[in-house]
């Protein structure tokens, strides 16, 4: 085996099913400790009771964007609106839609062949290639180890009344919730639903967009402008990209209104005595929350800037890619690269520039 991907989350699993283009399983080795490339996702969206994907029709696991889910939607129902929405950008697919499209990628493409259950600590440079702990040397190899673990303010750490938005749980009679992105903006609706009083505590007012970043951030035409910052400029617009943000629209904007009027909705600006706090403030943000990451900057002096490691535009690790050998990094910590990595598209992106340098090193 010449390639390998070290985490078997869905951003993984997007590159693996690029790399599968050209690829035949026993090729590729895929280091994670989860089976399910899904399973991660599915109690996040659990618990935080999602139904609908944020992304639309494109937002799927296969390597190119059509025939996306729109399509596949309208052949399972015989029925054109699912094609009708993606004009206007209205349609979503469900969760319960992604997951079934995620296992039967799974079960098709040779997924279990390529698993080695195996969490690896250490991605080290050496002659030939790349060392992943004591598996082997790879002259390729994608890093997709996934956010860096759940984001609790300090302030907020050991309090009883405290619960992540993305850790099971019911709701209290009287809800805080801290934070203002799609996690918060759905924890809202789902504790009014339960009956709760709701207050909202925020740092500033989120955006209203669609999508996680503005639409044209997810295509390579959006962004020739992006790799032409400079260092303090590119993380700069990423930290305003990345700021919190809902989509617009009635499913929020009418029962929110609805509440305000009934006083069940209030925005404060801290944490009061409400019988429960949650947290709905995402991830931990930075190469630092990573064992793995933080422990390749140090052994190989890698440039970094506020916490991002510095990328080519394909994602790759300059100092540690060359002829010879190729080190990619993916999901959010290929945002430097691309302000929408942290996606599906963003997963398709980068593993398409992974796959071009294994391509290039091939026919050398």
């Amino acid at each position: 085996m010449d390639v390998a991907v070290v985490g078997s989350g869905l951003a993984g699993f997007t590159a693996y099913q690029t790399l599968r283009r050209e690829l035949e399983p026993e090729q590729i080795a895929v280091f994670g400790l989860e089976d399910d490339p899904a399973a991660t996702f599915r109690r996040r969206t659990a618990a935080i009771r999602q139904r609908e994907m944020r992304s639309e029709s494109d937002g799927h696991c296969l390597p190119t964007s059509f025939p996306g889910l729109s399509f596949r939607s309208a052949v399972r129902r015989r029925s054109l609106a699912p094609l009708v929405g993606t004009l206007g950008n209205r349609y979503h697919p469900t969760v319960d839609e992604f997951l079934a499209h995620v296992e039967r990628l799974r079960e098709r493409s040779g997924w279990e062949r390529s698993l080695v259950p195996t969490r690896v600590e250490r991605v080290r440079a050496v002659d030939g290639g790349l060392e992943l702990d004591d598996a082997g040397t790879f002259a390729h190899v994608l890093v997709a180890t996934g956010h860096p673990g759940l984001n609790v303010p300090d302030e907020l750490r050991g309090d009883p009344r405290v619960v992540h938005s993305y850790e099971p749980h019911d709701y209290e009679s009287t809800v805080t919730v801290v934070g203002a992105g799609l996690a918060a903006a759905t924890e809202w609706l789902n504790a009014l639903a339960a009956g709760s009083e709701v207050v909202s505590v925020r740092r500033r007012e989120p955006k209203r967009r669609p999508l996680n970043v503005p639409r044209e951030y997810f295509s390579r035409p959006g962004l020739p402008g992006f790799p032409r910052l400079t260092p303090g400029e590119r993380a700069a617009r990423l930290r305003e990209l990345l700021s919190p943000s809902y989509p617009p629209g009635r499913a929020f904007d009418e029962p929110l209104a609805r509440a305000m009027m009934e006083d069940r909705f209030r925005v404060e600006d801290a944490v009061n005595g409400s019988r429960q706090v949650i947290c709905a403030t995402g991830f931990r943000c930075g190469f630092r929350h990573d064992p793995v990451l933080a422990r390749l900057v140090d052994e190989h002096a890698l440039e970094t800037v506020d916490g991002w490691i510095v990328l080519d535009e394909d994602g790759s690790v300059p100092a540690l890619t060359d002829a010879r050998r190729t080190l990619t990094l993916a999901g959010a910590a290929a945002q430097w690269a691309f302000p929408a990595a942290d996606t599906l598209s963003g997963a398709k992106y980068v593993a398409h520039g992974f796959l071009a340098r294994i391509r290039a090193c091939r026919t050398r």
